[in-house]
């Protein structure tokens, strides 16, 4: 899988993305090989609660060009070059006024920073600091950004549904409007994908998979716009993907609700497979899960990331490269996702049909006859808890919070109890 994701990575690295445009389509276009998506054009202008979707940005070229002629700043070289949403512009500019439209990291002199204006008319470009310093205060610079903004155009998004046996559905949310960003833009979209890869491959699933590509803020806005009111209804579990692709331990953010169905999932598995692992309370900045988690929905919604976004120092600048990503360590997060969501179809309150005293296990090849065979005990004790909690008020969670055991080792002995008529699961409400 990972020599799959580094190559969709590097046919979607040189893309420029934004909230809209021409990157966002192609990307999806390329991400359409894998994952079945139903492609949505939004209309600019459209209203979704205090917002409206912002005109169309298209970038051709853009450029400064010194006295000699010369390009010393140029797009075509690193797309995080131009302001995000840049208007038009051509002329000739002195130093002093061009120094105002040139944005730069003095602390992190060797990066370009991401920086973007999606509300407010402006041009600018992005350079490191140390090209800043070179620049001559006596020359004339010529300026070309050759940008649209187009009220006519529209936004973008991907949406990918796999239907389970119920309505209730799991929701994995991430955003395609950054451009050459590795962690923060393209982990986020690329384990997502092959996430989606894997759970079509699952049988007899109980709950409904919903895959959105959207860009950041506005996107999950206008979907909440219009979907809001059904997840309210039937939104079991859902996950904010972004920041995962570098080395770093996993961190989880809980929504807002705090012992929600994703919270309780995520949490017991990192507790049961990792040595190290964050976990940070909800905070209503960030990224998508803000809208999500926002108190007229208050969704279930977290967010499982590797090292958090604002967190390591390469977050936001030209740093978040192919460099600092890690292909395992993507492949990984995919296998990580997959054993929250098996964990997730599972977490059931289950009933034991025979509650009154130990039923005769022995007989129905469940319990060793011969006793004290350590390679048994394992499984039986596994198989007693579960049928003494099994009243119908505690989940697989909970039995494996109070039993110490990990959830790996008490779903096959479920599914076994079940199979031989001594367990039932109850329906989904």
């Amino acid at each position: 899988m990972k020599i799959k994701i580094e190559k969709y990575f590097d046919r979607l690295w040189p893309i420029t993305r934004s909230l809209t445009g021409n990157g966002n389509r192609e990307s999806l276009k390329i991400l359409s090989e894998i994952i079945d998506l139903e492609i949505t054009e939004v209309p600019c202008g459209t209203q979704c609660f205090d917002w409206n979707v912002p005109p169309e940005w298209n970038i051709n070229q853009a450029w400064i060009k010194d006295g000699k002629g010369d390009k010393i700043v140029d797009v075509s070289e690193n797309n995080l070059h131009i302001l995000g949403y840049s208007e038009p512009f051509q002329g000739k500019l002195s130093f002093k006024d061009l120094k105002d439209h040139l944005y730069t990291l003095p602390e992190q002199p060797d990066l370009i920073p991401y920086l973007t204006s999606y509300y407010k008319r402006r041009w600018g470009f992005c350079l490191t600091y140390n090209q800043f310093l070179q620049l001559d205060q006596n020359e004339t610079y010529e300026v070309f950004i050759d940008s649209s903004l187009d009220d006519n155009g529209s936004m973008t998004i991907g949406e990918a549904v796999i239907k389970g046996k119920s309505d209730k559905e799991i929701l994995f949310s991430t955003y395609i409007c950054h451009p050459s960003l590795a962690s923060n833009e393209l982990s986020g979209p690329l384990v997502t994908t092959f996430l989606y890869e894997k759970v079509k491959e699952f049988k007899n699933l109980k709950y409904t998979y919903r895959f959105i590509f959207i860009p950041e803020t506005i996107g999950s806005i206008y979907s909440l716009s219009v979907k809001g009111e059904h997840w309210k209804n039937n939104l079991t579990a859902g996950f904010v993907i972004t920041c995962i692709g570098d080395d770093g331990k996993f961190t989880y953010k809980r929504s807002r609700i705090g012992n929600s169905v994703p919270d309780r999932a995520v949490e017991a598995i990192l507790s049961q497979t990792e040595n190290e692992f964050n976990i940070v309370d909800f905070f209503p900045s960030g990224s998508d899960e803000r809208q999500y988690c926002s108190p007229g929905f208050n969704l279930p919604v977290g967010s499982l990331m590797r090292t958090m976004y604002g967190k390591y120092p390469e977050y936001h600048t030209s740093a978040d490269n192919k460099e600092f990503v890690s292909f395992d360590a993507m492949e990984k997060s995919v296998s990580k996702y997959l054993e929250v969501i098996e964990l997730i179809e599972k977490n059931e309150k289950y009933i034991n049909k025979m509650p009154f005293c130990e039923p005769q296990l022995g007989k129905r090849g469940l319990y060793p006859t011969l006793g004290s065979q350590k390679g048994m005990q394992d499984f039986v004790i596994a198989m007693m808890w579960i049928l003494n909690l099994s009243d119908g008020e505690n989940d697989l969670i909970t039995i494996s919070e109070k039993s110490k055991i990990a959830v790996k080792d008490l779903i096959p002995v479920v599914d076994k109890l079940i199979k031989n008529g001594i367990l039932e699961n109850e329906p989904i409400e």
